[in-house]
């Protein structure tokens, strides 16, 4: 796979695919612009070196057609914010306008399309849409990994039609990261895992068990697991479709020596809303009219000890309904000892890297993903669809 400062691109047109699916408040301002500022380390180098840069995103889900509230229009006035270079806003994604922009690029300026979403054909991967996105492309360059596990038409499609590919700064030193965790993890290797469902990580827990040391589980999806076991959770969120799966991961983990680790307590609510009453208890079964809404403090502190002795970790999905306050102390406490734990750290975007920064450890982790869903399928399947289409 080449990388971007392996090409010469100057004077030429290059199509380069970013993640600035950034959130938008009602007024339409952007709430965070991480995902714009990480993919400044490619876009700078590419116009330092006198490309001419056409530059593709989606935003949201607009379902294949225009949604003014979805436009990158915001993306393209924090981007000119934060380069010195000259930024245009396309009127849409392919056409005659756009076209005549792209023909009258100077060396280091920037073409920003308008969302790719906005056309259906690009979620099909169409091959007539990608050929229109590549019309007088010169150079292909993916810096999306947030994006990287869609087969989508402005990742996949484009890097067939494009005589020259390569990956950017962020998709390298995402893969880097990841590759740490899949090839050459360093011992022990402890993988925390969260969020609501079990369905949502079946193929990463199947690999993990053939990687990881101990596997820490939290959030909605532990009920799952305790309820498959005969054990009673109250109205607490389960997947009873998953119950037989869950019954043979838990047996693979014995089978394998891996360590398997389910709350020891857990915080109960009758309603997941702010100002709920809590109770913490360690036994099971829970009241019928109450539900886990988070981790207990027992739990954290076991979790935390195993935290302690790892050397790699892998942390993707809250341990509770962490966006509440009054159920966000385990993730909290797990984000911190993963912070304090001196391993390589590697927290797999979304909801994770939410509750990072909400514990104000972020400087502290090793590597926080840009797409939670895609570090989860690289850990799971080793590559990415956006990656093999580099490699060909």
């Amino acid at each position: 796979m080449n990388f971007v400062t392996d090409l010469d691109v100057k004077g030429k047109l290059v199509f380069l695919r970013v993640d600035f699916n950034v959130p938008l408040d009602d007024a339409g301002a952007i709430r965070d612009d991480n995902r714009i500022k990480a993919s400044l380390p490619t876009l700078k180098w590419l116009l330092e070196h006198g490309a001419r840069l056409v530059v593709a995103s989606h935003l949201g889900r607009p379902k294949g057609k225009f949604e003014p509230k979805m436009s990158l229009t915001p993306a393209a006035k924090r981007l000119a914010e934060l380069v010195p270079n000259k930024v245009v806003m396309a009127p849409d994604v392919v056409g005659d306008e756009v076209a005549r922009l792209k023909r009258g690029l100077g060396e280091g300026e920037v073409l920003l399309l308008e969302n790719v979403r906005f056309y259906k054909e690009e979620e099909k991967n169409d091959d007539a849409f990608a050929a229109r996105l590549a019309e007088g492309v010169d150079i292909f360059v993916n810096d999306a990994f947030g994006s990287s596990h869609r087969a989508h038409a402005s990742v996949v499609g484009i890097a067939g039609l494009v005589p020259v590919k390569a990956a950017g700064h962020l998709m390298k030193k995402e893969v880097d990261y990841l590759k740490k965790a899949v090839h050459t993890p360093v011992k022990p290797y402890v993988a925390i895992l969260g969020g609501a469902k079990v369905s949502d990580k079946i193929e990463i827990i199947e690999s993990l068990l053939g990687k990881a040391d101990q596997i820490l589980i939290g959030g909605a999806m532990a009920y799952t697991f305790l309820k498959a076991q005969g054990l009673g959770v109250g109205k607490s969120l389960v997947e009873d479709d998953q119950s037989e799966i869950a019954l043979v991961i838990l047996e693979k983990a014995r089978a394998k020596g891996v360590g398997f680790h389910l709350p020891q307590d857990h915080v109960l609510a009758r309603a997941p809303e702010a100002g709920a009453e809590t109770r913490v208890v360690e036994s099971l079964p829970f009241p019928d009219d109450m539900m886990g809404v988070d981790i207990g403090p027992k739990t954290v502190a076991a979790y935390a000890a195993v935290i302690a002795a790892a050397k790699t970790i892998f942390w993707n999905g809250p341990m509770g309904i962490f966006e509440i306050e009054p159920f966000s102390k385990g993730t909290i406490g797990v984000a911190q000892a993963v912070a304090a734990s001196g391993a390589v750290s590697i927290v797999g975007g979304g909801d994770s890297a939410a509750a990072v920064k909400k514990a104000g450890v972020r400087d502290r982790i090793s590597h926080i993903s840009t797409g939670g869903g895609a570090s989860l399928e690289y850990i799971a399947y080793e590559t990415l669809p956006g990656i093999t289409a580099l490699e060909k």
